[in-house]
């Protein structure tokens, strides 16, 4: 042992006096023989290297610590040589760097050590390998900061996991940095300006029309508000000039991380939010102006019908069926969401309960035409009307009789529709004009439509003219 350490500290005092001039490296294969040219010493050589680096003999004593390492580890070389170099590691550190030194007397071994800091930790790969010191063998370690490259590959991942969350975000993102630049963008700020908006001024490539309640006038306001550290929560925009979006609901706030002042700003597309409002602000205008005529219907329903009637039963009896009638063409209506209604539908709500469509008694052509909703509901008065009538006095009211329903177009896109009833009791035309012929030939009159009611003994004929205006485009077989 006495022998052993005189070796060492005759090792050590030769590095110190710059008497060694070259490095036996232990191999697998073979021994790698470093020497350095020059009048230059080892002890220069390892004082020249950028890594720490470290010279330990057989028993793992330190023999040499270089500069390098005296700064990594935060200790003088003396220090060092005083404590060793496993006493100034943190027990975790010390034991996984014995460990890697032990195994490295067969061969080179690596491992990594974290030593806390006082704002950070820092990380190193420890590094030994064999090695031959003049007349002793040893073991060399190296130790390579791998801090700042890992400090730099997580930065890296950072960005690049931020760049893939701003393009992969559904609503527009913009990085703008201290001066209003853009930086950064996503795909879908391009449905918000034309051209390339980045390294633009985020107020020139992005024109915003802000209501009035807004705090902001303009996309500059908006920024300048950022930039002194206020963020922006879900204020509405316009933007005129934009080439799809124009409805934008604005979210901005300052760049977390960072000190160039930057900032991140969020645009969501309103589009759809928009268009439902409007159609929500047109529906509930179209449903106010049609319960308005409803009700007035029904009141002019319930007074033209005492007005006719005799007795309170005949009353009730004739009221509820116009209403009935009424409402079976509103749930018709309601089940269509107010479009798409045809003829053809209101015909066979309307006469469903006193005549099914399969027993023949019924010819329907030309009637697969979607009318508006006005007109839905005034040929559902009128075909109840008529119905009622051929139950009581004409075709329905025969085994034999048969109604023809017919429609045919005209010039300028009219359409005219021809009822005419056969095989009933020969027709005997009314002394007066009551209640049900008025809803036959008035029902249409808000419009340049109408009807006409004749009473030939073969049967009754209603000719109902139907404007243009009162059809849509939808046609079946169109």
């Amino acid at each position: 042992m006495r022998l052993r350490l005189e070796e060492a500290e005759e090792t050590l005092r030769a590095i110190r006096e710059g008497e060694i001039d070259a490095l036996v490296i232990r191999r697998e294969q073979e021994d790698e023989v470093l020497t350095l040219e020059g009048p230059e010493s080892f002890r220069t050589f390892m004082e020249a290297m950028n890594l720490g680096a470290a010279a330990l003999d057989s028993s793992l004593r330190l023999i040499y610590a270089n500069a390098a390492l005296a700064d990594i580890l935060g200790h003088s070389p003396e220090a060092l040589q005083v404590s060793g170099l496993f006493a100034v590691l943190d027990t975790d550190s010390a034991d996984r760097l014995r460990g890697v030194v032990e195994a490295a007397r067969d061969g080179r071994e690596s491992t990594e050590l974290r030593l806390p800091g006082a704002g950070a930790d820092r990380l190193l790969l420890a590094t030994a390998t064999p090695l031959q010191l003049g007349a002793t063998s040893g073991i060399a370690v190296t130790f390579t900061d791998l801090t700042e490259r890992l400090r730099a590959a997580r930065a890296e991942a950072a960005e690049q996991t931020a760049r893939a969350v701003i393009s992969s975000a559904n609503e527009a993102v913009i990085v703008c940095d201290a001066d209003g630049l853009i930086t950064h963008i996503n795909p879908a700020v391009h449905a918000l300006c034309a051209g390339q908006p980045v390294g633009r001024p985020f107020d020139q490539a992005l024109t915003f029309a802000f209501p009035e309640t807004a705090p902001f006038r303009t996309g500059r306001d908006l920024l300048d508000a950022v930039r002194c550290g206020h963020s922006v929560r879900g204020v509405e925009a316009a933007l005129p000039d934009a080439p799809k979006v124009k409805d934008v609901l604005i979210s901005a706030a300052p760049l977390v991380g960072t000190s160039d002042g930057g900032c991140v700003v969020t645009l969501v597309d309103l589009s759809q939010r928009k268009a439902a409002e409007r159609q929500q602000t047109l529906l509930l205008g179209e449903l106010d102006h049609r319960v308005r005529n409803t009700l007035a219907l029904v009141l002019s329903i319930s007074t033209l019908t005492g007005h006719n009637a005799t007795t309170v039963e005949d009353f009730q009896r004739a009221f509820v069926a116009r209403i009935e009638a009424l409402a079976a063409t509103h749930t018709l209506l309601s089940r269509k969401a107010w479009t798409g209604l045809s003829i053809a539908d209101v015909v066979a709500a309307e006469l469903a309960p006193y005549v099914q469509m399969e027993t023949g008694r019924l010819d329907i052509s030309g009637l697969d035409v979607t009318v508006t909703p006005q007109a839905a509901v005034a040929l559902g008065l009128i075909f109840h009307e008529l119905a009622t009538n051929a139950v009581k006095y004409g075709a329905l009211s025969a085994p034999a009789g048969r109604i023809s329903i017919a429609g045919t177009r005209r010039e300028g896109g009219a359409l005219a529709i021809r009822w005419a009833e056969t095989g009933g009791p020969a027709v005997v035309p009314p002394s007066r004009s009551g209640f049900g012929r008025t809803v036959i030939t008035r029902s249409l009159s808000y419009s340049d439509g109408g009807a006409e009611i004749h009473f030939p003994s073969e049967g009754v004929i209603c000719t109902i003219r139907l404007p243009r205006g009162d059809l849509t485009e939808e046609e079946a077989g169109a």
